[in-house]
């Protein structure tokens, strides 16, 4: 099959990569996004080498439950071992034994194939296309902030970062708390929120800083770490949802004169993401900005790498 293999140090495409083995759900992947986590990966992060990808969705060609064959799917990343007490305490997505989708372990969703435990797949309803269901999976990664903590609909909440995964944290956010500022650099994606209602700063000023209840940071760097330490006020709450290959150092002085809770914050359930989209909650509607074929990797990755660039997709 046809895949984009990372060797450690290069993704190379394959036209006669292996095919997946067939001890769990054969899926043929219809759309794969890429996200700021590959861009890391390519820099060093998580140390991985194989198919990159887990944004995706895909029919499944062969299963052993029958009803789900012919179905189109999206798929939940994490795989744990089902025997350790993380996987029976309801934790797969930290069972240390785990493999992760293109991420830890387990090849990815840049290739024409890929598999996954029958029950780690959900049914896409029609209503949802292709281009809005490769979405479901930073979509679930935005909700799992309404998970960690409760929301209280009179904080003043801020956002650090613009980009893909920024533009879907602010409407999930949104539908608890009317008072969001986006902190972005970016004139085509502030554009877009303001469409949306939401007040955009173009830097911080001296009245913003120690002033936000919650603070999510949403960048793809350790500046935007070290932002939102600057507008969250004392006892606030700082959301990570970054995952940096870098390893600069930080100064956490700030974290601690302040008394500032720090969560870290990554993947989440997958149906509230599938339910906002189905019921229209969610709109992704001008996110996708290009569409290449696996061959044209180069070019796919070139583009998203672009600090402009929203989601670029992949079609296998």
């Amino acid at each position: 099959m046809k895949a984009l293999r990372f060797d450690g140090k290069d993704l190379k495409y394959l036209e006669n990569y292996p095919n997946p083995r067939i001890d769990e759900a054969l899926v043929r992947v219809s759309l794969a996004g890429i996200c700021g986590t590959d861009l890391e990966i390519l820099q060093g992060y998580m140390s991985y080498e194989g198919v990159l990808g887990h944004e995706f969705v895909g029919i499944v060609k062969e299963s052993k439950n029958k009803e789900l064959i012919g179905k189109r799917v999206v798929g939940e990343i994490n795989v744990g071992c089902e025997n350790c007490d993380s996987c029976k305490g309801g934790m797969e997505r930290h069972c240390p034994n785990r493999t992760v989708l293109g991420i830890l372990k387990r090849d990815g969703a840049f290739a024409e194939y890929l598999t996954l435990p029958e029950r780690n797949l959900h049914i896409i309803p029609d209503s949802i296309t292709d281009e809005q269901a490769v979405f479901v999976e930073p979509i679930a990664a935005a909700f799992e902030i309404k998970d960690q903590i409760s929301l209280n609909p009179d904080w003043k909440v801020a956002i650090v970062g613009d980009g893909r995964l920024a533009q879907l944290i602010i409407p999930v956010l949104k539908t608890t708390c009317a008072n969001i500022t986006c902190f972005g650099r970016h004139e085509n994606k502030i554009e877009r929120l303001q469409k949306l209602g939401i007040k955009t700063k173009i830097r911080i000023e001296q009245d913003h800083e120690y002033t936000f209840d919650l603070v999510v940071e949403a960048t793809g760097s350790n500046s935007g770490f070290l932002d939102s330490l600057k507008l969250v006020k004392p006892k606030g709450t700082v959301i990570l949802k970054s995952t940096i290959a870098s390893k600069e150092n930080l100064d956490l002085t700030p974290a601690v004169v302040n008394e500032i809770t720090i969560v870290g914050s990554r993947c989440g359930s997958f149906r509230p993401a599938i339910n906002a989209l189905d019921s229209g909650v969610i709109s992704v509607d001008g996110l996708i900005e290009s569409e290449y074929p696996l061959e044209k990797f180069q070019e796919a990755f070139t583009h998203a790498k672009k600090s402009k660039a929203l989601k670029v997709v992949l079609r296998p």
